[in-house]
């Protein structure tokens, strides 16, 4: 029986570990935009069928970061300045409105995960700031998990998730740019912790939308994308 379970586990847990690592070498910038997806090669360096690979690229066509050719296969997506604005703008209507609930609804253990996150954070910019160009993607983790927690109490799931969905986007331009903006960055993430201790969701806001807004024009200064 336990072998009986394991086997029809096994392709669904193959399908997800394939899903989750081709996802994350696209929102790192490991496959870069336009990349073709050849399934053989695809097959040889993530270790599963063609079957399941075709279904783990239908679900990133989905997710709109992988496009389809027709009859030609699979690429990854394109990026471009108008698509990178946008996704800004969606991240900060989207932030901003968990930012408001989250700190409306933040407990002491919110709280804890909040200060925690941005004292992991603000070590890696630290390194950062010293030229430590290392540690990269453990740097943008961090901040991806900064900004998460600042939202964690907002109370919705679909919110959450949609933010996510765009925050992924919008990193791997920044992957792409491999945009660092020093002082600038980790002085508004500590803004960020501030207005979080004292509930301050206005301040907050205006605080993201200057953080995202300048992160984006930083990203275009360095003529990775066009």
């Amino acid at each position: 029986m336990i072998d009986d379970v394991q086997m029809v586990l096994q392709p669904s847990t193959v399908g997800e570990s394939a899903y989750q690592r081709i996802r994350s070498d696209i929102v790192f910038g490991r496959l870069l935009p336009g990349k073709k997806l050849k399934l053989d090669r695809l097959k040889a360096d993530y270790g599963a069928s063609v079957s399941t690979l075709r279904e783990t690229l239908n679900r990133l066509h989905s997710e709109r970061l992988v496009v389809a050719e027709g009859q030609k296969g699979f690429e990854v997506a394109p990026v471009s300045i108008a698509n990178l604005r946008e996704l800004a703008a969606l991240r900060q209507l989207l932030e901003c409105r968990a930012l408001e609930q989250s700190f409306r609804a933040g407990d002491m253990e919110w709280e804890g995960r909040v200060v925690a996150a941005h004292h992991r954070l603000a070590r890696m910019e630290e390194r950062m700031a010293d030229g430590d160009r290392a540690h990269t993607e453990e740097w943008k983790r961090y901040d991806w998990q900064f900004h998460q927690a600042l939202i964690s109490a907002c109370g919705s799931k679909m919110l959450i998730d949609n933010h996510a969905a765009v925050f992924d986007k919008y990193l791997r331009y920044q992957m792409i740019a491999l945009s660092y903006r020093g002082e600038i960055a980790a002085r508004e993430h500590a803004l960020l912790l501030e207005c979080a201790l004292e509930r301050d969701a206005k301040r907050a806001c205006e605080v993201l939308t200057r953080h995202v807004a300048g992160g984006v024009e930083h990203a275009l200064a360095t003529g990775t994308i066009s």
